[in-house]
């Protein structure tokens, strides 16, 4: 049992559940199997003809599938086409197999939620080892960033082993104090990884496979430690850049590892998922009442509330939604970029549930910029709510700006750049990084003047925002 407090940000779950329409439904879901296939073909041909899914869609009752389909190509260099055996990249669904593991070994007596860093692992600072506690980097409260960085694809595969990634980890600076703040973190669920390694003296791939594959019988989960480009029946991901040109995701995620990485297929990931909210025959219903995130599910027991799960990056979106009172299983895999799964697990939910589900759309960073070079920045200006629909909801909606001005800035296509970077300061002034690019675009035009402004705005903002600092201090040289 734990000791402290738990730290957990409830909040974040309640978001979650309301955010995806997965709020209470006292009326029964049941399932009409003709109307509800015929329904949902139609959704996903919407989604197909915009050429923004292909992947395998399933929809279970009591662990039975009702509807389950592929579409699309898992390899389109090759016509190779989805199956329903096809193994897709499940991205951060990782992280529940990663937290059953964690929840095992506090089970049995080795592990505790109060555990530091320092009492399992060496060469952390000494901050990390002696304040970050297992529960601060299960729940994202260890004040650890992400270890990813735009030089992260060029570095050799070892280095993106656990141990490889420790290494990196254990240099990375703190962004607040453990257990003072909340900020997801793939770090944390690596440095857990690593955890699990040193108690049971086995690789953590090695105890998946044994504590969790083997006894369920996952027979289509691939989770050792090897380059994806090495499993069979693999779907390439695939996603478009600002112009719709597609290329695959090859170059990412290369190994599987505690944050994300595993290949399977949609039957085994409900068979896992039906395991942790049902079952106990790899875990104890006691020990999983000891994870906040568990017991905030009970409540949703008799609602009719479906709780989501997601796993997604460039190429890769993994959803399942589980209606626990009814026992409904909604999974969407796809190997098309994110949030397409997150959106046509809503749109079958709402399906079930009798309602409309909304029409899709180009995704939000095509759809503007397509919309700005049609259109004008007036229309863009004017219509920027709609034309962001497709958007991840946790992603701040500037970035879709500050990517096409960046585009437009590469081109060397200055004038529009500025009129991007402009609009963006109009629809989010209180962001620091858009006044930090209006400044790298005036600075580009050689207006050092009005640069220097931007910069002092984005610094009144956030004092601490490094780029504006760096050029503040040159500009006040140079003046």
């Amino acid at each position: 049992m734990r000791k402290t407090k738990t730290i957990i940000n409830t909040s974040i779950l309640f978001f979650l559940l309301i955010w995806q329409g997965c709020f209470s439904q006292v009326k029964k879901n049941i399932l009409n199997e003709k109307e509800i296939a015929s329904k949902i073909d139609a959704l996903v041909k919407q989604y197909t003809s915009l050429d923004i899914f292909s992947g395998v869609v399933l929809v279970a009752e009591n662990g039975k599938p009702i509807y389950h389909k592929a579409f699309g190509l898992a390899d389109r260099e090759k016509g190779i086409p989805n199956t329903l055996n096809t193994k897709f990249d499940i991205g951060s669904m990782n992280k529940t197999f990663t937290k059953v593991l964690i929840l095992q070994l506090i089970d049995e007596g080795k592990l505790s939620f109060d555990d530091t860093i320092g009492k399992h692992l060496i060469g952390f600072p000494e901050m990390a080892a002696n304040n970050i506690t297992v529960e601060h980097l299960l729940y994202h409260f260890s004040g650890y960033g992400d270890y990813w960085s735009p030089d992260f694809k060029k570095l050799p595969t070892k280095q993106k082993t656990i141990q490889g990634l420790l290494e990196r980890i254990k240099k990375m600076p703190l962004l607040f104090e453990p257990g003072s703040e909340n900020e997801y973190s793939n770090s944390g669920y690596i440095i857990l990884g690593a955890i699990v390694e040193k108690i049971t003296g086995k690789s953590y791939h090695k105890n998946i496979q044994e504590r969790i594959v083997t006894p369920l019988n996952l027979e289509n989960t691939y989770v050792e430690s090897t380059l994806k480009s090495k499993i069979s029946n693999r779907a390439i991901g695939y996603y478009k850049d600002i112009k719709g040109n597609l290329l695959n995701n090859n170059d990412f995620v290369e190994l599987p590892n505690p944050d994300g990485g595993f290949q399977a297929t949609t039957l085994d990931i409900m068979k896992f998922y039906k395991e942790f909210f049902y079952g106990n025959s790899i875990l104890r219903e006691e020990a999983k009442m000891e994870d906040e995130f568990y017991r905030q599910l009970e409540r949703h027991r008799t609602t009719g509330g479906a709780i989501p799960h997601y796993g997604g990056f460039e190429g890769a979106n993994t959803a399942l939604y589980e209606i626990l009172r009814d026992k409904i299983t909604i999974a969407v895999f796809a190997n098309m970029d994110e949030p397409v799964a997150e959106q046509i697990g809503p749109g079958i939910l709402a399906i079930i549930r009798g309602q409309k589900p909304k029409k899709p759309s180009l995704p939000a960073i095509q759809n503007v910029y397509k919309h700005y070079n049609e259109k004008g920045l007036d229309y863009v200006k004017t219509n920027f709510k709609n034309l962001i629909s497709n958007f991840h909801p946790t992603d701040p909606k500037s970035l879709i700006l500050n990517r096409i001005g960046y585009t437009f800035l590469r081109e060397n296509k200055i004038d529009k750049a500025l009129d991007i970077f402009k609009l963006n300061t109009e629809l989010f002034p209180e962001n620091p990084n858009v006044w930090d690019s209006l400044g790298e675009i005036y600075l580009k035009k050689g207006d050092t003047k009005t640069a220097l402004k931007n910069y002092e705005k984005a610094l009144t903002l956030d004092p601490e925002f490094e780029s504006a600092k760096r050029k503040v201090e040159q500009l006040k040289l140079k003046n």
